[in-house]
C-alpha cells in the first residue's frame, strides 16, 4: 500500500499539473479524431477535474 500512499500524495501535491495535462491529452485527442469523440473526451476532462478538486 506504501506505492498507492505515495501516488496519492503526489496527485495531492501536484493536482493543477495534473489537470493541465488532463486537458492538453484531451486537446490532442479532439484534435486527431477531428471531434468525433469531442462529448466523451469533455466527459472524462470534467470527470477527473472533479475527483481531483474532491481532495
Amino acid at each position: 500500500m506504501d506505492i498507492l500512499n505515495k501516488a496519492k500524495e503526489l496527485l495531492d501535491q501536484n493536482a493543477d499539473k495534473v489537470k493541465d495535462a488532463v486537458e492538453k491529452v484531451g486537446d490532442l485527442v479532439d484534435e486527431k479524431t477531428d471531434g468525433k469523440f469531442a462529448d466523451k473526451v469533455d466527459q472524462v476532462q470534467e470527470a477527473v477535474k472533479k475527483k481531483l478538486d474532491e481532495k
